[in-house]
């Protein structure tokens, strides 16, 4: 079986079982309705989920959350039929619809992931005075388990980021206890977790996230070195100085500057001109332009390189029309098909699985027409 019959498979599947889960829901709304779960000896319906059907607490609350909806707002199964929306991505539009927003609410929650729709929520029902704090907790790793120890909480998994809580002022939380103490199990904090961002408002975020003791002295050294120019400046602020500085650099190594410099004469004869970098990465919109089978691009714009169509061993030529962007890995992948795995081998050795990887999942993509070769260029 090819790449693209075993999609068809899997989009027939994934078509069964969206429709499985909104007939469960509509089946679960009715049950619900007639309350069939008190007959049975059940307190609630999340009660009858969790322990009879042996759904988790987090499953068994976005099902029993669903079934509610549905029961008020019928046209929700149409879309849940046709996996418009996602059990998570209901339970947070049960926060806002109403029978009097209903057609104007529910539109905008379609296609969306549970952060997407979380920043729908802060739009619609915003928090009100959203606290502005910046809390410094000290993270407690705990000794490796003994034998003897129990299992650590489910919640503490192998490799989870300790992150630091910020709690509103005037929460349950803060009253119980002014103190914020977070806990973790010993070991390391993965380099790749991206920081999470919760959604308070329509422009506010706030941001959850682990440093070290090292840059939390970076952090305040920068503050001081803003003093005269940002006095006073909060913690956002000087990230933000930052992060335009590594921006602005990341926009001159590309040549997007407003006003570029002349030129000299390149001394490499694989140097592709600023003014075509420039011309590329506005054409194809900073994003890989790797052909998809369906219609579409790849538009990843991680570690993104400049490729040459036809390749520079071949004669290509660098210029607007030869050269294109690609992210890393199609940019490999359209180099093992121009030149072969036996010869690509010699300079990727480490990059073997990840490049059959994707010759499997590309499948029968490509007549060489097609597939750009990138071969001789390096990253962006």
């Amino acid at each position: 079986m090819n790449a693209r019959d075993s999609s068809i498979r899997l989009s027939e599947l994934l078509r069964r079982e969206h429709h499985a889960m909104a007939a469960f829901l509509v089946a679960l709304a009715d049950f619900d309705a007639k309350r069939l779960w008190l007959e049975l000896g059940y307190p609630s319906l999340f009660t009858y989920l969790n322990r009879e059907l042996g759904l988790s607490k987090s499953a068994a609350f976005y099902r029993k959350t669903a079934a509610e909806l549905i029961q008020r707002f019928p046209e929700l199964v149409e879309p849940l039929e046709d996996g418009k929306l996602c059990l998570s991505t209901v339970g947070e539009l049960a926060q806002v619809l109403t029978p009097e927003n209903r057609y104007e609410v529910i539109p905008r929650f379609l296609h969306l992931s549970k952060q997407e729709a979380r920043a729908v929520v802060a739009e619609l029902k915003p928090v009100e005075r959203p606290p502005r704090r910046e809390v410094v907790t000290t993270v407690r790793v705990a000794a490796p388990p003994s034998a003897r120890d129990p299992e650590p909480a489910a919640a503490l998994e192998l490799g989870a980021p300790a992150t630091a809580c910020v709690i509103a002022p005037g929460s349950p939380a803060e009253l119980v206890d002014a103190k914020v103490a977070t806990r973790t199990v010993n070991a390391p904090v993965s380099r790749t977790t991206p920081p999470t961002f919760e959604p308070l408002t329509a422009d506010l975020r706030r941001m959850h996230l682990t440093v070290t003791k090292r840059f939390e002295a970076k952090v305040a050294d920068a503050g001081d070195a803003l003093s005269h120019s940002h006095p006073g400046a909060s913690t956002e602020e000087i990230l933000e100085v930052a992060l335009d500085l590594l921006l602005d650099r990341a926009k001159k190594r590309k040549g997007l500057v407003e006003k570029p410099r002349r030129e000299k004469r390149p001394s490499r004869p694989d140097h592709i001109p600023a003014e075509v970098k420039r011309a590329v990465w506005v054409r194809d919109g900073g994003c890989c332009r790797w052909a998809l089978e369906n219609g579409g691009v790849c538009g990843s714009r991680h570690r993104l390189q400049y490729d040459h169509i036809q390749p520079k061993a071949l004669g290509g030529k660098s210029t607007i029309e030869n050269v294109r962007l690609l992210c890393a890995r199609h940019n490999l992948l359209a180099a093992r098909r121009i030149f072969g795995d036996a010869w690509m081998d010699r300079y990727a050795p480490a990059r073997k699985a990840t490049a059959a990887t994707g010759r499997r999942d590309a499948g029968s993509a490509g007549a060489r027409s097609e597939v750009p070769a990138a071969a001789l260029t390096g990253p962006t």
